[in-house]
């Protein structure tokens, strides 16, 4: 197994990794909206928190030697399943035709009070 760590995605806000990849496959932490930079939390709506937790899990997976278009499975994360359709349109943007399982959840709170958070598995490329 091989532990995956970039300063070009948030770094992990407790006792876990962005990503392990184990036997070609690469098991990505579930990203939430925040700036890599400064830790903080974009201050936006819920459609402008999906782009940039889709852009630090496409960070995460280069850094694991995958991308987007390699992702088998994900799992979104809602804390307000109203926002279903906004966040849908980012997602759908950024995997273009590629079509990963996927299963959306409403939760209660996710970390940080955020509205989306998203992790995924995809195969090493």
């Amino acid at each position: 197994m091989r532990r995956i760590h970039t300063d070009q995605a948030p770094e992990a806000i407790g006792p876990y990794s962005q990503a392990m990849v184990c036997d070609g496959w690469v098991f990505c932490s579930g990203q939430i909206p925040l700036d890599p930079e400064t830790m903080e939390v974009l201050d936006g709506d819920v459609s402008e928190q999906t782009e940039l937790v889709m852009n630090n899990l496409a960070r995460v997976l280069e850094a694991a030697g995958a991308r987007l278009d390699t992702v088998v499975k994900t799992t979104i994360f809602l804390a307000d399943m109203a926002d279903f359709q906004k966040v849908n349109a980012v997602y759908g943007r950024h995997f273009g035709d590629h079509r990963p399982a996927r299963a959306t959840v409403a939760v209660r709170e996710l970390p940080k009070s955020v509205s989306v958070e998203v992790e995924c598995v995809a195969r090493v490329a």
